[in-house]
């Protein structure tokens, strides 16, 4: 496990020390750039505490130097799909229609099908990757894909997403856009035109092919180190394009306009050692975890300062989602199949899928038989770890009525704190993608040197969604070209004139 040294520190700091002071680093203030780290399970408690324990930190310093959202959001269920597509869509899974990487749709056919019926689970995960994929380009099979029986052809995870992204408005722009992230099946990015991200680098997390060291070694996830090399390789990526290359440096590229990462070693560390207490206080696996991920954000701040880009670039650093449970005296593993077998006794037949981590969405072949399952699994509250199950017009406070969207689950199960549904024997000691502010409460620092309130601690609640309409206002560029912003009415974040920080730009004819 990397460790960052205090002579690794001292160095950067020295390194990164005309920043700090407020010494120029670009000719003018106007954003051009817009940068998202989003290192997933990262709560907004985590920065806080961080902060005390190294000062010197990049986390420290961009919270002390830029604005700080004590209270952000993600959507539920927060899942990596919802959570990413908060931020560069501007809607929660009622606009975009996606729920989770794992979901179901009532209209589309099963995969590699001819389409002779309708419902289907739509799998968006490392499980629609190429069998045939060469290392470092990983693919999509077309085969392992839903369709649609319109035609009876796949459905992309682009074409899947109902509203447009943050990358297509920036193209229509003239912008370029660049993003990297942990699965092929991330190019849902591009949005319904297909075409949203210009330079899209999505080596697969879920395999041991991106580096020669890890073959054979089992899964990147299954250990926190190996993870390290997978996120300092995707940093090195973003470095190449700060630098004017694609992300594999081969070739000559613009800066883009929108580009990032996803980093994923603490959710890793998260997930195989866990906080030490109910107050959040870290473990030495995430200690390590989070002065790596540290380390990797002064790489790229660095790489800002040397191309004298940090005052045009607008940086946020977010998480998709936070993972739970935090107090690991809470911890409760249920057997996943115990949820299906409670439903399959009550309404024979009537099951047509259930995803669940740390809480459950499930659809219904027999929608008339969702108070019966409701009953059920209410009667089972505590052998199952429930707290409430959400349906009917409880559902539609989040979501469109599933009688009358293909997508929305007919159910959704809350449960009590600590509780995981997993496979049986399973030993995570924290998942995701749930409804808990375990899963939901996560970090948001956004920095410029031209921002107004610099060091500002904003506890107002917001929302990741607001994320994307800030992103368009601070390139000049209306967040209403978003249809999700449009649809849902999502604001920009409170306690920055935004607009004043861009150009306006003109849209591309």
């Amino acid at each position: 496990m990397k460790k960052v040294t205090q002579r690794a520190a001292i160095a950067l700091l020295t390194m990164l020390l005309p920043i700090f002071t407020g010494a120029s680093t670009g000719s003018g203030n106007h954003i051009r750039h817009v940068l998202v780290v989003s290192v997933d399970g990262l709560h907004a408690g985590d920065v806080r505490k961080f902060e005390k324990l190294a000062p010197e930190s990049t986390m420290a310093w961009l919270a002390r130097n830029g604005v700080e959202y004590t209270h952000a959001n993600t959507p539920s269920p927060a899942d990596s799909f919802p959570g990413l597509l908060a931020l560069f869509t501007g809607g929660t899974p009622a606009a975009t229609g996606v729920y989770y990487d794992v979901s179901y749709d009532r209209h589309l056919s099963p995969a590699n099908s001819h389409c002779h019926r309708v419902g289907t689970v739509v799998v968006y995960d490392e499980s629609a990757d190429a069998l045939n994929e060469r290392a470092g380009d990983p693919l999509l099979d077309a085969r392992r894909l839903p369709r649609d029986p319109k035609g009876c052809h796949p459905v992309f995870p682009h074409s899947y997403l109902r509203v447009n992204t943050v990358f297509e408005v920036v193209r229509r722009h003239a912008g370029y856009t660049a993003w990297i992230d942990k699965h092929p099946v991330y190019e849902i990015l591009n949005g319904p035109s297909g075409r949203g991200v210009e330079d899209l680098y999505t080596p697969e997390i879920g395999s041991n092919f991106n580096s020669p060291a890890d073959r054979g070694r089992g899964k990147i996830t299954a250990s926190i180190s190996r993870t390290e090399r997978y996120d300092a390789s995707k940093v090195q990526a973003v470095i190449n394009e700060i630098s004017g290359f694609s992300h594999d440096g081969r070739k000559k590229a613009p800066v883009p306009t929108v580009f990032g990462l996803n980093l994923q070693t603490l959710n890793v560390a998260q997930k195989l050692s866990g906080y030490a207490d109910a107050q959040g206080d870290f473990t030495a696996p995430l200690v390590a975890a989070l002065s790596g991920v540290d380390a990797e954000l002064g790489k790229i701040v660095a790489a800002l300062h040397t191309h004298k880009l940090l005052s045009a670039t607008l940086i946020i650093v977010t998480a998709k989602h936070g993972n739970g449970p935090i107090d690991p005296h809470l911890l409760r593993h249920v057997d996943r199949r115990k949820l299906a077998s409670t439903i399959s006794a009550a309404a024979p037949g009537a099951l047509a899928w259930i995803t669940s981590d740390h809480g459950a969405l499930i659809w219904l072949r027999d929608q008339t038989e969702t108070a019966t399952v409701a009953h059920a699994l209410e009667q089972a509250q505590n052998r199952l770890g429930i707290e409430r199950v959400l349906y009917g017009t409880f559902l539609t406070r989040y979501f469109p009525a599933p009688t009358v969207d293909s997508r929305s689950p007919d159910l959704v199960i809350v449960p009590k704190p600590g509780t995981i549904y997993a496979k049986a024997g399973s030993q995570k000691k924290m998942e995701h993608g749930g409804f808990l502010a375990d899963d939901t409460h996560v970090a948001l620092l956004v920095y410029n040197p031209a921002l107004r309130h610099a060091g500002a601690s904003i506890d107002a609640p917001v929302s990741t969604t607001q994320v994307a309409p800030t992103i368009l206002q601070s390139l000049g560029i209306s967040p209403l070209e978003l249809r999700a912003v449009a649809i849902q009415g999502t604001q920009v974040l409170p306690g920055e004139s935004w607009a004043a920080l861009g150009p306006v730009r003109q849209a591309a004819h």
